[in-house]
């Protein structure tokens, strides 16, 4: 069989916002990252950069990185998200890689997803190198639009240079913490044993040129071995993403690493409970500088792609596809089981399980509900059914049932996905909340909003009707009439009042009843803890029964106690305070009172 080389396989990673997209976008001559819900990479990509495309950007300085030639046909990079819900997909990206790019912004420095970026690296031993991005940002910079970092550097006056200076050893010193050594790429002395650090600008393009040459090199000087492939024989490769794809229904975005994948070729994939052996119906292949996740062109159907590439994948019986699973090409039927065997020793794949009670969760990619699936359990948020695709009825069905057993968790999470016009209907029959975001994290959020609110209403619709704790004092000099209602002004010491509430001294002496509260001279419906406000009470005369200072209470009736205190949980830490005092003065008036 026939071997060439492949273009390596580079994995762009690092923290959220640090401009992983962007720089890949400055290369491409795209604007992918500005066409991102939030601004945020929520899928993981694929790029192919053709030869020509390095040769134009790096200039005279790729000679020194490759000794005047390329023997590779370009550079595939893989896109991964930054935020931290995408842990998976970082994971993913990094494990398929040749090589890694780690881009960490140089005003920040190293945050939570450097970190674990950096870990996958190191789990998957992929050598990598760092792009210290942002580098415009630094005050006093003086941008050279794409040049090469060299170049712009000696333009800088010398505070700048010192501050860039110190902000690369701070790198350097951050990664030594990790066990690994680093210098600034033009006075490293073995790319073998230092990462080299490239300060770039996704913005201005300036070190790029540095960054896309080094990458080259050390494909060419240190992976000979790594990148010579079989073209002729049968594919290898790994699934990034399930997508659904008008007209084709479900298909797979994939990175084939060996091999040539052809058009009706029989492949073996891992999916959640079995292997999966279909048939490829349609190869479809995003330009080169395009972007496989949002191509700005139309795919072009091909009938057959080499390694390395970014692929997607239209086949039959595919839906329980898992992202990050090996796809095996199948020459002979002979082969089939062999082949199901090996791909089922390598599955490794979050699977979503289900529980009896939990949110219903809708997505566009299997790598979307992985992200969401694992931010949801990580707060102990159960899943009842999690699916790529539209909202349908059924889900919203589904929906009510968790909800009548547990409130909380009956509601549709739907990301980046439409909700079909029967599943709008029945939400609206059933009163079943649809949250939808085009953004993960925002999502959760939404969620996390959606139960805080749920639970107030919950607690005020338990709490409707009961008389509920409160306790007040007399402002001196503040009676407005002595009687007939009796109007003073007074401070809520505790708890929450309502008209109707009735009223007792601290003796256990029944005065009267709350008939209208006022702010401001305005009439509310409720006062709580720190107001200032004037009551209205109906029976006592002050002077008489009550007198400026006075300490009142709510005159909670026994039965309602009981029921108060067996919602303790649903009351607020004043609440309980004053029901406490509350008791002990009945108890203290009367000792076959009882309460506990």
């Amino acid at each position: 069989m026939p071997r060439e080389k492949r273009q390596p396989i580079i994995s762009v990673l690092g923290h959220v916002d640090h401009g992983k997209t962007l720089l890949l976008d400055k290369i491409r001559g795209t604007t992918v990252a500005s066409r991102e819900a939030g601004a945020i990479t929520q899928h993981i990509g694929a790029t192919e950069i053709p030869v020509s495309t390095v040769e134009k950007i790096c200039g005279r300085f790729l000679d020194r990185f490759t000794k005047g030639e390329i023997n590779l046909p370009g550079l595939l990079f893989i896109d991964t998200p930054g935020h931290r819900a995408f842990a998976n997909l970082r994971s993913r990206g990094g494990s398929l890689a040749d090589l890694g790019v780690l881009v960490v912004d140089v005003t920040e420095g190293f945050q939570p997803q450097t970190i674990e970026s950096i870990n996958h690296l190191k789990n998957s031993e992929t050598p990598f190198i760092m792009a210290a991005n942002k580098c415009d940002l630094i005050p006093g910079w003086k941008p050279s639009p794409d040049a090469c970092f060299l170049d712009t550097f000696s333009e800088q006056n010398s505070r700048v240079q010192k501050e860039v200076n110190e902000r690369i050893y701070k790198l350097v010193g951050d990664l030594d913490g990790h066990g690994f050594q680093s210098e600034r790429f033009d006075r490293v002395s073995d790319f073998k044993k230092q990462i080299g650090i490239i300060p770039t600008s996704a913005k201005t393009g300036e070190g790029i040129p540095e960054l896309l040459a080094i990458l080259t090199g050390l494909a060419q000087r240190f992976m000979e071995k790594e990148l010579s492939i079989e073209v002729s024989g049968p594919a290898r490769g790994t699934v990034l993403e399930i997508k659904e794809e008008r007209g084709l229904g479900k298909t797979i975005d994939a990175i084939i690493y060996n091999g040539t994948l052809s058009a009706r070729d029989k492949i073996a994939v891992g999916g959640l409970n079995k292997v999966i052996v279909s048939k490829v119906r349609a190869l479809l292949r995003p330009k080169p500088l395009d972007e496989i996740r949002d191509p700005q062109e139309k795919f072009k159907h091909v009938n057959e792609v080499p390694a390395a590439a970014g692929v997607k994948i239209a086949a039959p019986n595919i839906e329980e596809v898992v992202a990050g699973a090996p796809i095996w090409g199948i020459e002979s039927d002979e082969d089939v089981d062999e082949i199901c065997r090996l791909v089922k020793e390598r599955l490794k794949s979050v699977r979503i399980k289900a529980d009896r009670n939990g949110l219903i969760i809708k997505a566009d990619t299997l790598g979307s509900l992985e992200a969401l699936e694992s931010q949801l359990r990580a707060n102990d948020v159960p899943i009842r059914n999690a699916d790529v695709g539209a909202v349908s009825r059924q889900d919203v069905i589904e929906a009510n049932a968790v909800s009548e057993d547990k409130p909380l968790l009956g509601v549709v999470l739907a990301f980046n996905v439409k909700v079909l016009p029967h599943a709008k209907k029945e939400a609206k029959t059933r009163g079943i909340t649809i949250l939808e975001n085009e953004v993960i994290y925002r999502l959760i959020e939404d969620y996390e909003e959606w139960v805080k609110k749920e639970k107030e209403r919950i607690r005020a619709e338990k709490l409707k009707g009961l008389i509920r704790p409160g306790k007040i004092s007399i402002k001196p000099d503040y009676v407005f009439r002595r009687s007939n209602p009796a109007i003073v002004g007074v401070d809520v010491l505790g708890g929450i009042l309502k008209p109707d509430f009735p009223l007792m001294k601290k003796n256990g002496e029944e005065i009267g009843t709350i008939r209208e509260i006022q702010s401001e001279k305005e009439t509310v419906s409720e006062a709580k803890t720190g107001d200032e406000l004037a009551l209205s009470i109906e029976g006592p005369t002050v002077g008489r029964q009550i007198k400026e200072g006075d300490v009142l209470y709510i005159d909670i009736p026994k039965e309602q106690i009981i029921k108060l205190k067996e919602m303790s949980d649903m009351l607020t830490e004043d609440e309980v305070r004053v029901m406490e005092e509350i008791i002990s003065i009945k108890q203290e008036n009367n000792p076959t009172y009882g309460v506990m």
